[in-house]
């Protein structure tokens, strides 16, 4: 089961509140995932979705705000997951009409034809409990979440651009600033990023799949430290290894020309340890002279070496 069905699952298990919630929330699945019919042969309102506990939340929010009792279709998908599709009806015209009415999508007076756009009511979400609610409901409706183990998004897509301007209004009061792109006909209002989705679940009630994502985000940036410390430590040691490999390089060539015994005894000294000990770090060469001197001291001298070699090399091209 995928991240976002878990927390879709967590949301619909949650206790009932007070009506004007219930209220909301079912206001946000029907914006998100109804369709309302409005012709002289048939209305009806359409609730589909493809997770059974959205379907249960649906029928249950409508029986106990309203007492009427949805009928549902199950319908059985030919994808690779065959999932079921979940279509929750309300065809009874009266029933239709006052469900209607209380969610703030039709006008007082009922009639089909003055149907309001999908929008928010600010009267249904005039107290934070309610705004919360909608929120919740669109997400049931229309959202989704990606695997954090992959990636940090969240989205909830719309076919209405107005319906999109005021949710993100809505999430903006509770300063989460979501982004909105067109992808074909629908609206996508988007979140990057896994603080804004920690956020937004804890605004739904998502506590559950909250700590989850955040178990998951505490693991990734702890392996992803862990690899900055070995990436890094495996650059200075290759870093060490090369600068070694060229400082013997520049012992041996003096060796052969000019002799290490021609040169000071501090630079013989440093010279015969580097042959004998290739692979250790210069503390630890600055260590074993006499008297030891710390690495500045050591990479000075080498730094002597290297220039005589250069010398030496540049004469014999001569």
């Amino acid at each position: 089961m995928s991240f976002s069905s878990r927390t879709k699952n967590e949301l619909c298990r949650l206790e009932k509140d007070g009506n004007c919630c219930c209220i909301a929330e079912l206001a946000g699945i029907i914006c998100f995932a109804g369709i309302i019919k409005n012709g002289t042969d048939e209305n009806y309102l359409k609730i589909s979705t493809e997770n059974a506990s959205v379907a249960r939340r649906v029928f249950n929010l409508t029986k106990w705000t309203f007492g009427v009792h949805t009928i549902i279709n199950i319908k059985k998908n030919r994808s690779p997951k065959h999932m079921n599709s979940y279509s929750l009806y309300v065809k009874d015209k009266e029933n239709l009409s006052r469900i209607l009415k209380e969610l703030r999508l039709i006008s007082s007076g009922g009639d089909y034809e003055n149907l309001i756009c999908f929008r928010i009511n600010n009267h249904m979400v005039d107290r934070e409990c309610c705004k919360k609610a909608f929120i919740r409901g669109a997400f049931l409706g229309g959202g989704s979440i990606t695997d954090p183990e992959s990636t940090y998004h969240l989205e909830l897509v719309t076919h209405h651009y107005l319906l999109s301007k005021d949710v993100c209004d809505l999430l903006g009061q509770f300063d989460l600033q979501a982004k909105t792109i067109l992808r074909k006909s629908n609206y996508v209002i988007y979140f990057k990023g896994s603080e804004n989705i920690v956020d937004f679940l804890n605004i739904i009630g998502a506590h559950k799949s909250l700590m989850e994502l955040e178990n998951i985000r505490i693991m990734k940036e702890m392996r992803n430290n862990v690899n900055r410390m070995v990436n890094c430590e495996t650059a200075n040691l290759e870093k060490t290894v090369n600068a070694s490999l060229k400082q013997i390089q520049n012992i041996e060539f003096i060796q052969n020309t000019l002799g290490l015994e021609k040169l000071p005894a501090v630079l013989q000294e440093i010279a015969r340890l580097r042959l004998e000990y290739k692979e250790a770090s210069l503390k630890e060469l600055g260590e074993m002279l006499h008297p030891p001197i710390g690495k500045s001291g050591v990479n000075h001298r080498l730094r002597k070496l290297q220039n005589i070699a250069e010398n030496l090399q540049n004469a014999h091209k001569k």
